[in-house]
């Protein structure tokens, strides 16, 4: 992985890569086979299709929820000196031994309780790796290294998927249950999203820091607090907040959703699997291009049209009814995913105090890094409510058009030497 990494890249961004790349395997995990193994455990114990679909996006709503809460006030805590690193290992921590603990879930409500635990601890660990973004390059290289790191991301775990698929597809052939089958899967992506972070925390240094003060957790929750108070005197980060909340949970619900929507469809399992990966060896390349756009044109210009590109996907979800018709949903999805996420994460970055890093990508985890809260409760909801799963989708596109004017206000009010 080591050689496939740019040269022109510093020891210290390729290790904050390499934990895209080891983070991605779960994110992949959680839209492609995890979904479709809920379906199996759901089938078992009865329930319908609208139900499977509506718990799964409730589980992932509950998820975001307990990230929202934890996240700004665990941010603010790192961005005490010598902090950030042994409270990005805790969530690490939680994420890989729950991912472990899913292969041991026979019921499907327990895997779900276990499932919360899991991403709750995913998306926290987010909070603090994307806040190291300051500490390990400069503000000139963050839109690429951010892009490098979601396309690399995006290749690299195939490798883990790929594997996971030949266990999971060939249980005719080898005779493994799928519970066997699905616990090899799970092992197999905590040792590749551990393994992939063990470069990042041996030369991680944390350059940016507030100095610690006795009565840290205290003083900790004061700062947040006079933060929050403060962002209306900050109008172009708290505009941006919302923007964000609404666009990137459009984003968000789509990659989740994606796979339970196909099932609750009747498409073919299989099919949904391959369309999926293709997504991730599309937005490799995508991902890396549109880096390399910011030396031409500015990063909300480059925001604005994944926005508008998005809009679309959501509208053409809505009459989606053939394997077909997923295999170019999920090429359109991987053109934009990568770039929308990356220079998202880069313009944050740059609008931001650095010192305070941890506690404003806390407050932007709220806005849906990780998880979708707002969009999979809609579809859930709307769906359940009609009937109709296609509706529920189809709501995801007013969280597009909401998202990308509140943006476009945001980069007016957006102070000049802040844009790059």
């Amino acid at each position: 992985m080591k050689a496939l990494l740019s040269a022109k890249l510093t020891k210290a961004e390729k290790s904050w890569i390499l934990y895209d790349v080891g983070n991605s395997a779960f994110t992949l995990l959680i839209s492609t086979i995890m979904p479709i193994y809920f379906n199996y455990l759901a089938e078992s114990a009865g329930l319908s299709e609208v139900d499977y679909l509506a718990f799964w996006g409730y589980a992932a709503s509950i998820s975001t929820l307990l990230v929202a809460i934890i996240g700004p006030i665990a941010g603010t805590f790192a961005d005490n000196k010598d902090f950030k690193k042994p409270v990005f290992v805790a969530a690490l921590a939680v994420g890989c031994i729950d991912c472990l603990a899913l292969g041991l879930a026979q019921q499907w409500l327990i895997f779900l309780i276990i499932f919360i635990i899991a991403k709750v601890g995913y998306s926290s660990s987010l909070v603090f790796y994307d806040s190291m973004l300051g500490d390990i390059t400069t503000p000139d290289r963050m839109d690429n290294v951010s892009s490098q790191g979601y396309a690399w991301g995006y290749i690299g775990s195939c490798i883990p998927f790929v594997l996971c698929l030949a266990v999971v597809l060939t249980t005719d052939i080898t005779g493994l249950s799928m519970a066997v089958a699905m616990m090899i899967a799970f092992m197999i992506v905590a040792a590749w999203w551990l393994l992939c972070t063990l470069p990042l925390l041996k030369i991680y240094r944390q350059k940016h820091y507030i100095e610690r003060q006795p009565g840290a957790v205290k003083a900790s929750f004061a700062r947040l607090g006079r933060t929050l108070v403060g962002l209306k005197k900050e109008k172009h980060i708290l505009l941006f907040l919302i923007a964000f909340f609404f666009y990137i949970d459009g984003v968000y619900t789509i990659i989740e959703m994606a796979t339970a929507y196909g099932k609750a469809l009747g498409l073919d399992s299989t099919g949904l699997l391959l369309a999926l990966l293709v997504t991730q060896i599309v937005a490799f390349p995508f991902s890396i291009l549109f880096g390399r756009l910011t030396k031409k044109f500015r990063g909300d210009q480059l925001i604005t049209v994944c926005i508008i590109a998005y809009f679309g996907i959501a509208v053409f979800a809505m009459f989606m009814s053939k394997q077909a018709h997923f295999w170019f949903l999920a090429v359109c999805v991987g053109m934009f995913q990568g770039g929308v996420q990356a220079l998202s994460r880069s313009w944050f970055a740059k609008i931001i105090p650095p010192e305070k890093s941890g506690e404003y990508f806390g407050l932007m985890d709220i806005c849906g890094k990780g998880a979708s809260f707002m969009g999979t409760a809609i579809v859930s909801i709307v769906s359940q409510i009609s009937g109709n799963v296609s509706a529920g989708v189809g709501m995801i596109a007013v969280l597009f058009i909401i998202g990308g004017i509140v943006f476009r206000v945001a980069v007016k009010a957006t102070p000049q030497d802040k844009k790059g």
